[in-house]
């Protein structure tokens, strides 16, 4: 596995020769036997081709030289949605033109959202056009797969990840025009433009609305429990005994169904929580007769796409996600939407460019109306079905400062909330300790650069560089321990031993956001000339290491 390659090549390496490293060892190709692996199933994987393009030969190598079956999709597919799970016999990796870097551990294939920070980091260490053919991979994705989508398995047809796209041009627009190739840079937008539109409509569609706010919300298109969850069969039963565990909460989640249902019930349990006729993670996926509702899984499916899988932010388990308006999608599309302005004047189409800030400026108004607690100086997701705003502090509340949607005095107030979630190694993602990944102790690279580089952007430098500080210090304390940097840490004891109660057990080492975030706060705490302060975090005893 990629991570056990990283851990041999970097046994005694310093920490930045570990993460030069694993770009290239957490890279995949279509003419590299690993590239194909999927851990999250049993069965051996397939790789498909578009339904029309001509079969690459670095394909026909892979097919001969890994015994690896080649497949074509059995249509074209112009939208998300237009091919569900169901309609492929064997899931399998989805063919994507360039190199790509994949985050580590099971997650083998090139994901949505986890790119964008993977890619700042590749820019940061000179790796321009690895980056560069990462984002051209995502213009292949709506070219031929109807989206952007979670990650290039089959499996994931039926939804998107957080839209970072926009972002991810502008980063190598950046880089190029940094290394004095203002023709390249220039003839980037040109091409890059109309995926980013393409991209950006996927979110203005009707599931993607939240009711009549104006505002945009997660959605999957697809039913019942996720097909990737294969290899963790006992996160749906888990979720199915805290439930019942706590039945004051979310009693609606469960549906009751017996443990071994006849024709007839497998029918109705199809409607009313998920159909085993089908789905072998569902035909697993009940407890003493009771199954989740099939709106549990609508939501568990929207979390999915949110990235942040789980948290008890929307709803226990993220079981109400698709019930919300939440702050950092809106946030990412009002970005989105600035950068759609700023792409369209630099190629001379004033009209569309007008368009693009009113359409921003219609979002900022609905987030002020919405999502902005003007009471208690900061903003809260929006359940759109219950008519009320959230009260669950999450560290996403720093979105609106990164994307530029916050004004001067609410970006002052957001700031003075920091410390809601700061602890010894950084940010936590929220100030109640459900048990699950997403939430308090954890703290995770990718939430944390966004309100890093959010309190630089709204001026802040102080606050971006001491939690820059705490956790780098974090990150390099448990490397010196281990040799491996993870996916996730707990940041109250600034560790990356993790005891989650349910949903993802493991603690992945790579890790491509982690690394990426480290080498972006390294230079940001040079460049930023605050002054030195002392900067302590527990320190680990690698005995038992």
């Amino acid at each position: 596995m990629p991570a056990q390659d990283v851990h041999q090549t970097s046994a005694t390496a310093p920490i930045d020769t570990y993460i030069h490293l694993a770009w290239d060892t957490l890279s995949r190709s279509m003419n590299d036997c690993k590239s194909v692996a999927d851990s999250k199933l049993a069965r051996a994987s397939v790789m498909y081709l578009p339904h029309d393009l001509p079969e690459p030969a670095e394909v026909k190598a892979l097919e001969s030289s890994c015994k690896v079956e080649v497949r074509r999709l059995p249509r074209r597919i112009e939208h998300l949605g237009d091919i569900k799970p169901r309609d492929i016999a064997h899931a399998g990796l989805l063919y994507l033109p360039n190199r790509y870097v994949v985050p580590g551990g099971r997650f083998n294939e090139m994901y949505g959202w986890d790119s964008y920070f993977i890619l700042l980091g590749l820019i940061q260490d000179g790796r321009v056009d690895l980056a560069r053919g990462m984002v051209e991979n995502f213009f292949f994705e709506i070219e031929n797969y109807g989206g952007i989508l979670n990650a290039n398995r089959t499996y994931y047809f039926t939804r998107s990840q957080p839209p970072f796209l926009s972002s991810m041009i502008r980063a190598v627009y950046d880089a190029e025009s940094a290394a004095g190739r203002n023709q390249e840079a220039a003839a980037w937008i040109a091409k890059a433009y109309p995926y980013a539109v393409r991209d950006h409509a996927l979110w203005e569609n009707d599931f993607h609305k939240a009711g009549g706010t104006g505002l945009a919300r997660y959605y999957d298109l697809g039913d019942g429990p996720v097909e990737e969850m294969a290899d963790d069969s006992t996160y749906y039963p888990d979720v199915i005994r805290w439930l019942l565990a706590h039945p004051q909460t979310h009693a609606n989640y469960l549906v009751d169904g017996p443990e071994n249902p006849n024709p007839a019930e497998q029918a109705k349990l199809a409607e009313t929580s998920c159909d085993a006729r089908i789905s072998e993670v569902c035909a697993h996926a009940h407890v003493d007769g009771h199954w989740l509702s099939s709106d549990f899984y609508k939501g568990d499916r929207a979390m999915r796409e949110s990235g942040f899988d789980p948290s008890f932010r929307f709803g226990v388990f993220d079981g109400s996600t698709h019930h919300y308006a939440p702050v950092c999608l809106n946030s990412l599309l009002y970005k989105y939407e600035t950068d759609l302005n700023w792409m369209a004047e630099r190629l001379g189409k004033a009209s569309e460019a007008k368009h693009w800030r009113d359409v921003a400026d219609a979002r900022r108004v609905a987030m002020n109306k919405y999502l902005w607690n003007a009471q208690k100086g900061t903003y809260f997701d929006y359940d759109f079905v219950a008519s009320k705003q959230a009260d669950y502090d999450y560290v996403t509340v720093l979105y609106p400062l990164w994307a530029g949607v916050a004004d001067e005095a609410q970006a002052k107030s957001v700031e003075a909330h920091i410390n809601l979630f700061e602890r010894a190694g950084g940010l936590a993602m929220s100030d109640y300790e459900s048990g699950v990944q997403w939430d308090l102790p954890y703290g995770w690279a990718p939430a944390t650069w966004v309100a890093v580089d959010g309190l630089v952007r709204a001026g802040d430098n102080a606050d971006a560089v001491r939690i820059s500080r705490k956790f780098m210090a974090m990150v390099r304390e448990n490397y010196r321990c281990d040799r491996t940097i993870r996916e996730k840490y707990d940041v109250v004891t600034a560790s990356t031993e993790v005891n989650v109660a349910s949903g993802y057990k493991q603690n992945v080492i790579g890790f491509g956001w982690t690394n990426a975030t480290y080498e972006k706060m390294q230079a940001l705490v040079k460049e930023a000339k605050v002054p030195e302060e002392k900067i302590v975090v527990p320190q680990r005893s690698c005995a038992d290491q």
